[in-house]
């Protein structure tokens, strides 16, 4: 008996994927061979106000992990891949001073939680766990490092930002509404985007098209 492939998060989740909005349970399930999910949108706003963190985003900038900016009404566009049990995800920004890419790729720990490794080749790893809540699914940070070659060096917890992820569904404006903040310790917030889009699932050969 064939077995049909699960995301990450479908494995971390398990039954509580039904808890999910019905739009959601999509968006988190694995993407079928030969296609690609994608989503196009606006992010509300993108970033830091804080400039003094500016030098230091950009070294994670230039790796594509986090964009070194404080806009809004930022558009964008994620396409989402299941290759090797993993959630490949590469999100487009258009900002002021042009294109700029995310890429990450969400791998289920052997403790059932999942790890997102950021930048290409991955160079920030941040442990979460899986949570559902009124429709919605909630990914806070248990852990976060780096990862320099082979060598993996993980944040002291007392020194380690606290990574928040929230994913729901609008139905209200029919829009998917995702919204991550990042905050560290005697800091607070340096970091967040909020945004809406709308998602679907193509084949390859269609994107590929232009269908």
């Amino acid at each position: 008996m064939t077995t049909e492939p699960q995301s990450p998060y479908e494995r971390a989740l398990g039954e509580r994927l039904l808890d999910l909005h019905p739009r959601l349970q999509n968006y988190f399930r694995a993407i079928p061979d030969g296609s690609v999910g994608v989503g196009d949108g606006v992010f509300d706003r993108v970033g830091t106000p804080r400039r003094w963190l500016w030098p230091i985003l950009r070294v994670l900038e230039r790796r594509g992990v986090v964009p070194a900016c404080w806009e809004h009404g930022v558009p964008f566009r994620v396409e989402n891949r299941t290759i090797a049990s993993r959630a490949i995800g590469e999100r487009t920004f258009q900002l002021r001073r042009g294109p700029w890419i995310m890429r990450d790729a969400v791998a289920l720990t052997r403790h059932g939680r999942v790890v997102d490794e950021l930048g290409e080749p991955g160079l920030v790893a941040a442990c979460f766990d899986v949570e559902t809540r009124d429709g919605a699914l909630e990914l806070t940070s248990r852990s976060v490092g780096l990862r320099l070659g082979r060598l993996r060096l993980r944040m002291p917890r007392a020194l380690s930002p606290v990574v928040r992820l929230i994913e729901r569904f609008d139905d209200a404006v029919g829009r998917q509404i995702v919204d991550l903040t990042i905050d560290a310790p005697l800091v607070g917030r340096v970091y967040e985007y909020r945004g809406h889009f709308c998602y679907r699932i193509e084949s390859i050969e269609e994107q590929e098209s232009g269908a």
